[in-house]
């Protein structure tokens, strides 16, 4: 059988969580390097997103199926639980973080530090700034869900996968560092987790500059 290819820049958190679910299977995979509207991309993605994938015949975009075809397709821990329960827990934190956490801490807050869209190309202080308190309530209702360890029953998931880059990511600036020192339960969850093999083979090189 094929190997897989991902397909898209390595420091999307959705392309590190696609590889990191690739480690943790321990399924061989092939990362080919390609930015959001590429052509490679575009073959896949209908709207150019990334992380998208290939696996011999199947194409694929958008990291929860992707992840989820990897975890049905091949052998090795099962990320997302068979039981209905842990199923639905994974998922519903998967959504949760997709749908309500990337738009906040990476869209609005981390975007406008890497990419800002500011004339002198300086961070976005007043975006920023507007993302603060919403970044933090989530902070705090993160710190509760990890208290026993995991965000999705007792053991570790797609969804703690999901989460970590984005933590990763925030402590980079001063204002999410401090957030994550600030909550023991999350800044815990973070330290342990982050010695985890499939996340240490899969840090990225830093943002590039636009």
């Amino acid at each position: 059988m094929a190997n897989i290819e991902i397909i898209g820049i390595p420091q999307s958190n959705f392309v590190w969580v696609v590889r990191m679910v690739c480690e943790e299977k321990g399924v061989p995979y092939a990362l080919t390097p390609a930015r959001p509207h590429s052509p490679e991309v575009d073959a896949i993605h209908p709207f150019g997103k990334v992380p998208a994938m290939r696996h011999g015949d199947v194409t694929l975009c958008e990291s929860k199926a992707i992840a989820t075809y990897i975890d049905r397709t091949f052998d090795g821990p099962k990320v997302i639980p068979e039981d209905a329960r842990g199923a639905a827990e994974t998922e519903k934190w998967v959504s949760l973080i997709n749908t309500q956490i990337d738009p906040i801490m990476v869209r609005k807050y981390l975007l406008n530090y890497f990419f800002p869209k500011t004339a002198d190309g300086k961070p976005d202080r007043p975006a920023i700034d507007a993302a603060l308190p919403d970044m933090q309530d989530q902070i705090n209702i993160l710190d509760g869900a990890v208290s026993g360890g995991h965000l999705a029953g007792n053991r570790f998931t797609l969804a703690d996968i999901d989460l970590l880059p984005i933590l990763y990511y925030i402590q980079k600036f001063a204002e999410g560092e401090a957030m994550v020192k600030s909550a023991k339960n999350l800044a815990a969850y973070f330290a342990k987790h982050a010695q985890r093999p499939c996340y240490q083979a899969t840090i990225p090189p830093p943002v590039p500059s636009r």
